[in-house]
């Protein structure tokens, strides 16, 4: 399926990066983005593989570089790629956590907060967000492609993926996820 003109088959990622949302007693850990792409925006913690990382390992070191906590219980959630017009193409691997070690503390490129999951606020995040984050709170796998310009949505597609034996998504179409699987 082509979405705004991108033939999503031969897509290809400029960068990989990922997030992690920590959800507990009825609240999510977000942060308000301090520098780099999506600065002054809310969002969770996250950001690029290094070489040889997997997804996971990324996930967690992110969040224990930018809130000084230790992410638990960590599972794959879902695939984001992103098309940007400026030509930025960007493929993002969701996890979520059901626990922390540590408190969450501010940093040079973060602070964070805790949101209750009936109050997220939607208005000071990409707009993706509000399309596949209620996905994510409730656990269901997704995959999506998005384009933008600059900061404005311009289409989307959004899919639910189903599990596979070991617990990693994986697209029904038969693409395979490619974040580990659960320990």
């Amino acid at each position: 399926m082509k979405v705004h003109g991108i033939d999503w088959r031969a897509w290809v990622p400029e960068r990989e990066a990922t997030l992690l949302f920590v959800i507990r007693d009825g609240r999510v850990l977000l942060i308000h983005k301090k520098r780099g792409l999506g600065a002054g925006k809310v969002n969770g913690p996250g950001g690029h593989l290094q070489d040889g990382e997997s997804t996971l390992a990324a996930a967690v070191r992110e969040v224990e570089e930018e809130l000084g906590v230790t992410p638990l219980d960590v599972e794959p959630c879902g695939e984001l790629r992103f098309q940007f017009t400026d030509g930025l193409a960007l493929l993002v691997h969701v996890f979520r956590a059901s626990d922390l070690r540590g408190e969450p503390r501010e940093s040079d490129e973060a602070t964070p907060f805790w949101v209750p999951l009936d109050a997220i606020p939607f208005e000071r995040m990409w707009a993706d967000d509000r399309i596949w984050f209620p996905w994510m709170l409730r656990g269901v796998p997704f995959a999506g492609r998005f384009t933008f310009d600059g900061d404005t949505l311009l289409d989307f597609d959004l899919r639910p993926l189903s599990h596979t034996a070991k617990g990693a998504p994986r697209s029904r179409s038969g693409g395979h996820y490619r974040g580990p699987n659960r320990a």
